[in-house]
């Protein structure tokens, strides 16, 4: 018996994990110039287009 087969290994391409959503006390309404919807709407972006690759380097995994 290895380590290998004691303790998983990480996996090297994790699927991408959605950006957390702000709560709704977080956007003062006050016209930031670095909203925190808008640093969310970026990173929603973001996310989206690095789940369309890994899901082109994982075809199998679905969803």
């Amino acid at each position: 018996m290895s380590v290998a087969d004691v303790i998983p290994l990480p996996d090297p391409d994790p699927r991408p994990q959605p950006p957390e959503k702000p709560g709704p006390n977080e956007c003062c309404d006050s016209g930031c110039p670095l909203c925190v919807l808008d640093l969310y709407a970026e990173e929603v972006s973001r996310y989206r287009q690095a789940l369309a690759e890994w899901k082109q380097r994982h075809p199998d995994e679905g969803g």
